[in-house]
Formats: C-alpha cells, structure tokens, sequence
C-alpha cells in the first residue's frame, strides 16, 4: 500500500510554486511530482492540488498524456478505476525538475523580494503592461 500524498504537500508558500520553468501548462511539474513514487487515481492527485479544478487538472492529465509523460490506465471490474502513472519519459523529467527546485530554494528570498518590489511598483504605476 502507498502512503497518501499529503494535503499540505502544494502548500500556498511552497517554494514549487514559484518555480520559473513550465512545460505542458501551469500545474503539469506539480503532477510529475505527485506521480513520482507510483500510480495514482484522480482522487488522490486532488489532495494535494486542492487549488487546481476538476477541469483544469482532466486537461492537465491529458496534455501530459498527450506529451507522453504520463500513461492513463483503465483497470476494468464490478467498480472501474483508473489511474495515472509516468512514463520513461515522464520519469526523465524528475531530474530537471530536482534541478530547478533546488535552484528556486537557492533564490527563494531573492524570488519573493523581487515580486514584492515588482509588485510594489505597479501598485505606485511605476510598471507598464
């Protein structure tokens, strides 16, 4: 039995939400981590991603599907289930992904100040869009 992915694991202050490389969409490097130690069924990939929607994760899973980082398993029974689980190539991108958050925890504070300062200017107008 797996342990369950922990609630608090995309806490609001996690230092993965500040991370600068995306790929496939917003929360695709947060599902390859959710992923990462096995399968896992819709329904547990929500715990942790409680901020994304159904939808938005359904369209998330199936971009990474059709990337081919991530297979989608039918297990066929009286009470179908199905499950979610990377692929070689979806394996290969845990690396990169170990790089740039370690790289987010080097410049953390440095990341967060230079929001607040940016932030702080488009607030005064001093920034234009």
């Amino acid at each position: 039995m797996r342990e369950p992915l922990p609630a608090d694991m995309f806490d609001e202050l996690c230092p993965s939400s500040l991370n600068p490389v995306r790929f496939g969409d917003k929360w695709a490097a947060l599902v390859i981590r959710c992923l990462e130690h096995g399968p896992r069924r819709f329904s547990e990939l929500r715990v942790p991603l409680r901020r994304v929607t159904p939808k938005v994760l359904t369209q998330s899973l199936r971009s990474l599907e059709r990337d081919g980082l991530i297979k989608r398993t039918v297990h066929a029974g009286a009470a179908p289930r199905v499950e979610y689980e990377l692929t070689p190539l979806g394996l290969s991108m845990l690396q990169p992904l170990d790089a740039a958050c370690a790289w987010v925890a080097e410049h953390w504070d440095e990341l967060l100040d230079a929001r607040e300062a940016y932030d702080g200017a488009a607030r005064l107008g001093g920034v234009s869009r």
